[in-house]
């Protein structure tokens, strides 16, 4: 075999095909630009984050604590600080801010500094400079949110707590900071010196303590958590270093981006399949071509080589087109994702993943363009004399082995590309299951229209159907091409709309619009007549006990955390604080899964407290964490006095839902005399009255924070809609490609659509009846793949919320009917704008093309 012959004819044989394969080479570049534009990007993070690691925690080490450090602690830290290295604090806690000028509140997230943090890295503000000069007065920094929710300007006063404040200044950037955190609080970053005469700290606000240091070199670090790990563990404070910040960033950035660029390769296996599709007719119309090859003597092999060559031209070609696009797009994927960004990521060309996007552009090509060109093998040279009598090639054994490559292939890529094994192959097996369910309806629907439906209809509709199964069909390519496109975008809406559904806010009359909490037991009754006087109803009013664990049936926490007998355990169930309440029934949102709740008629319910052990429900996922189950024991400490409680009844919990859930419910009188705060709920449909009640509260109890469920509602919202814009944002390559495909499968099929129109017309029909057989055969191409895709589309969706989200499943029948009527619409449109030329060519001048 002569190579240079293979390529030579392959050349050649391109030239009078080069629409129809350009159509095909469009669609594997989409694919390969989703996959160099997302690979390249990622690779841009992970450069970004190795080169800015101490940047994301602003610090060398950072502690952290939900109570202040105990003098042990500080001890630690003082000593620290004397030995010449450099400690800053911060103290965060949620409070409610309140402008003068306008009466305007908000709900923010405080930050009191205290020293240089951070140490690496530049906060940035509008106007510049006014960070360090924040705690010399009581001027305080603002994310720019916080003024436009309160319609501030620089210079204006405003009320936090008993404190009064000026704003000085914006916060442009924050060194780690990830942008749709600020869009549930807004932060407010204060001089930690003025925290006390907020009145702001005092009991039920929960507070997160933290301490930065600065370290000369890791060895001094390292040497630092030796020395003190067992005091961090004791006290139960956390610890982050800068490469471990890093390492949490990478990973969550690195998830993302992998995702996204498995949804993108969707667009290269669309392109894989016009390319198969396409090589499938254009092999049929060159096989008179491949039997005057064989009578001059070219071997079978030389003949695959020379289309096989074609194909990976045409592969690299589009890879070539493809990976351009994917730099170009690369440039706008920060701004897409800039919301879940804690860094600047520089743009740059990343050549490893350009040269592996070629690469896969062109296996690609060739692995689904090998299945069709098995034909050309075996075709005989008496063909060329014999073409009308000749039967077609037999199939060879070997479109299994190109079935196992292909497969492999996907695998592969899924794989390659998926953040985990099990996930690469859930979403391999996926679209081959996919594959196969679109192909498997295709087929079926040639095989009844063939046998059954063909001879109940008119002529027209007849003839229509009938081009679903004669030679040249579209049917199996556009089925797969519509269909994967409208099965991707089924899936994600069908996730995205139940996402947000089960979010949101309950927008009935009488449903709470509005969660007050941090009351305290003296405030209570007056927090109630206010919300009556504003004219609100009070929707319930639950109390709330902050309480650690201090004992497993008997067993202390620390004992239980440094055993080594047993597997170990997880620090956060363990050591976490929790907000507790008491009840005599249980939430919508709840569900009993093991053991009873409390009877209130139960004779227990009046035996004196000091007599029995009270009886707590735990939340079912908890009590798997803490190896816990019915009949077990737990001590808490409540603020200091130890409470044994028995475990009655674990129950599942819709965290999805905004209810007042809890993780430990009490029966009633367990802990009525415990330190409590308490959270009341009360409801209006006018924002303005929302506005008037929580503007009344914080001018009468400062320490009140008050949450508007609407505008919480508004960030799910917001955070919801910029994952699905993410995913999106790749799926268009995806849809780019089906669309592709789809005009390309008219297209390969013109030539033998004329030749029918003009016998057609010969024997008298006309434009208009032509135009209904092509109406009738893409509207049914496009029921067919409106139907599957939007089926499969709905039962990928149901997965993903049942399985990985937790949550019950909703069908939404009008959005899923759209999508059907949608996709008939297009089908025709791109179907008869693609077809023309077939009504729209002489018969006189096709019968002499024929002729020749």
């Amino acid at each position: 075999m002569k190579l240079p012959f293979a390529l030579v004819m392959a050349l050649r044989e391109t030239r009078s095909s080069r629409r129809r394969l350009g159509l095909y080479t469009g669609a594997i570049g989409l694919g390969v630009a989703a996959l160099v534009s997302i690979n390249s990007f990622r690779a841009n993070v992970a450069t970004a984050i190795n080169n800015e690691s101490r940047n994301l925690l602003g610090a060398d080490l950072e502690l952290r604590s939900r109570r202040p450090f105990s003098d042990e602690t500080q001890l630690v830290l003082d000593s620290t600080e004397v030995d010449g290295l450099a400690v800053s604090y911060v103290t965060t806690f949620n409070s409610m801010v309140l402008s003068k000028r306008t009466g305007l509140t908000r709900f923010i997230e405080v930050r009191g500094i205290e020293g240089p943090y951070p140490y690496y890295g530049q906060v940035v503000t509008e106007p510049p400079g006014r960070w360090g000069t924040m705690g010399n007065r009581h001027w305080i920094v603002v994310d720019p949110a916080v003024m436009v929710q309160l319609n501030t300007i620089r210079g204006d006063t405003v009320s936090l707590g008993d404190a009064k404040f000026v704003l000085d200044a914006s916060v442009v950037k924050v060194p780690g900071d990830i942008g749709f955190r600020s869009v549930f609080a807004p932060r407010i970053y204060v001089p930690a010196k003025y925290l006390d005469e907020t009145g702001l700290l005092g009991f039920g606000t929960r507070t997160s303590y933290r301490a930065y240091l600065k370290f000369t070199d890791d060895r001094s670090l390292n040497d630092f958590l030796e020395s003190h790990l067992t005091l961090l563990r004791s006290e139960g404070i956390g610890y982050d270093t800068a490469s471990e910040r890093q390492e949490d960033i990478a990973r969550s950035l690195d998830l993302l981006t992998r995702f996204l660029g498995m949804v993108g390769l969707i667009a290269l296996l669309l392109g894989g399949i016009g390319v198969a599709s396409a090589i499938h007719v254009f092999i049929k119309e060159k096989l008179p071509t491949v039997a005057i090859l064989r009578c001059l003597g070219t071997r079978q092999s030389t003949i695959l080589a020379i289309y096989v060559a074609q194909a990976a031209l045409t592969g690299l070609v589009g890879a070539i087109a493809g990976a351009m696009l994917g730099v170009l797009v690369q440039v706008n994927l920060p701004t897409v994702l800039a919301d879940f960004l804690p860094l600047e990521v520089p743009t740059f060309i990343e050549w490893p993943t350009v040269l592996a996007g070629l690469g896969i552009g062109v296996w690609a090509s060739v692995a689904f363009a090998l299945l069709p060109l098995l034909t050309v093998r075996n075709v005989s040279p008496l063909q060329a004399l014999r073409s009308d009598v000749e039967q077609s090639p037999p199939r060879s054994r070997a479109r299994y082995w190109i079935y196992l490559a292909l497969v492999i292939t996907v695998f592969a890529l899924s794989l390659w590309q998926a953040p985990e094994l099990q996930v690469g192959a859930a979403f391999a097996g996926a679209i081959i299951g996919a594959t196969g369910l679109l192909w498997v309806a295709a087929w079926i629907m040639m095989k009844m229209i063939r046998r059954l439906l063909r001879r109940r209809l008119t002529y027209i509709v007849r003839q229509g159907v009938a081009n679903l199964y004669r030679p040249h069909n579209q049917t199996i390519a556009v089925t797969l091409a519509v269909g994967f496109g409208v099965f991707l975008i089924t899936s994600l809406y069908v996730v995205q709309n139940n996402l947000i559904s089960q979010l949101s806010v309950d927008e009935s009359s009488d449903a709470p619009s509005l969660v007050l909490f941090d009351i305290q037991k003296s405030q209570k009754d007056s927090v109630e007549r206010i919300i009556a006087a504003n004219g609100m109803p009070v929707l319930g009013v639950t109390a709330i006990a902050p309480a650690r664990i201090s004992h497993l049936n008997g067993r202390p926490v620390p004992e239980l955390l440094t055993d080594t007998t047993s597997p170990r355990r997880n620090r956060w169930p363990l050591t976490r604080e929790y907000r507790n309440t008491y009840r005599d029934s249980l939430l919508p949102s709840e569900q009993i899964v093991s053991g009873s709740w409390w009877d209130p008629d139960d004779p227990l319910a009046g035996t004196p407290r000091s007599e029995r052990i009270a009886r707590i429900s735990l939340e079912d996922d908890l009590a798997s964490r803490l190896r816990v189950s019915v009949g077990d024991h737990i001590t808490w400490d409540l603020q200091g006095v130890p409470i044994e409680t028995e475990i009655a009844s674990l129950r599942t919990v819709d965290w999805a839902q905004l209810n007042l859930n809890f993780f430990a419910v009490f029966e009633p009188g367990a802990i009525d005399d415990a330190p409590q705060t308490f959270v009341a709920l009360t409801g209006d449909e006018s924002a303005l009255r929302r506005a008037e009640l929580q503007r009344d509260i914080v001018v009468a109890f400062p320490n009140v924070s008050a949450v508007d469920l609407t505008l919480l509602q508004e960030t799910v919202n917001k955070i919801v809609g910029s994952v699905t814009f993410a995913i999106r944002f790749m799926a268009v390559f995806s849809i780019a490609s089906g669309l592709i495909v789809l005009f390309g499968a008219v297209a390969t099929s013109r030539f033998q659509r004329i030749r029918e129109s003009v016998l057609l017309r010969t024997l008298g029909a006309e434009r208009r009846q032509i135009m209904l057989m092509l109406f009738t055969e893409y509207s049914a191409l496009g029921l067919l793949s409106g139907v599957t895709g939007t089926v499969l589309g709905t039962a990928a969706g149901w997965a993903l919320i049942t399985y990985l989200f937790e949550m019950s499943f909703e069908t939404p029948p009008v959005a899923l009917l759209a999508f059907c009527l949608g996709t008939v619409a297009i089908t025709i449109m791109v179907g008869l704008g693609a077809s023309r030329e077939v009504v729209n060519r002489p018969p006189l001048a096709v019968i002499r093309q024929m002729a020749q």
